[in-house]
């Protein structure tokens, strides 16, 4: 019969916790500004640390990248369960979300980079994140749906879709502009 050796994540100290916040936090505007371009030298020093420092705690960029588009997830997640808990026209509701959402993915380069296509290694490392997301969102879809305000033919993952796709027209591109391809979107998802 074999042993079965279970590991454990020990917790951090508590100066190596505060470290990993402060790194989040700088990686946070450093890529939030610079996108896909911020370097690991440009995160240690804002946050105070070593380069060393930030590799103990991401061993790459990709896995700073990757925690910084975790948040981003559980945030917007966090905020459809919020919705759900709002009382109104449902389509509004999700509106609003919508617009929230797409306020903040256009203020941080790195999650227009993440959105709009940064890489399939990038979304598998997020996936529970976004299932989570998918499944909050479709229960809004169905909350609309039931109310009538919403196409009946439209998903959770329609709206993940359509939220990537407008992410890829942020960033300052001569003559796109996020705002009116959201009105799009929201005027599409509407129940005629």
């Amino acid at each position: 019969m074999a042993d079965t050796v279970i590991h454990t994540e020990r917790p951090l100290r508590a100066d190596a916790r505060r470290n990993r916040e402060r790194i989040l936090e700088s990686a946070r505007a450093v890529f939030a500004e610079y996108g896909a371009n911020a370097q690991i030298d440009d995160v240690a020093r804002q946050a105070g640390v070593g380069v060393g420092t930030v590799y103990r705690h991401f061993e790459t960029k990709e896995a700073l990248l990757v925690e910084l588009l975790r948040e981003k997830f559980r945030l917007f997640a966090a905020r459809a369960r919020e919705a759900l808990e709002q009382h109104g026209e449902p389509f509004a509701v999700l509106e609003d979300l919508l617009r929230r959402n797409a306020q903040t993915a256009a203020s941080d380069a790195a999650v227009q980079h993440a959105l709009a296509g940064a890489g399939e290694n990038i979304w598998m490392q997020a996936e529970a994140e976004q299932q989570e997301l998918v499944a909050v969102t479709g229960l809004l879809i169905a909350r609309a749906r039931r109310a009538g305000t919403i196409r009946q033919d439209v998903e959770a993952n329609d709206i993940a879709m359509l939220m990537c796709g407008l992410c890829s027209t942020m960033g300052g591109k001569p003559g796109f502009d996020w705002r009116r391809h959201l009105d799009l979107v929201i005027d599409m998802l509407r129940a005629r």
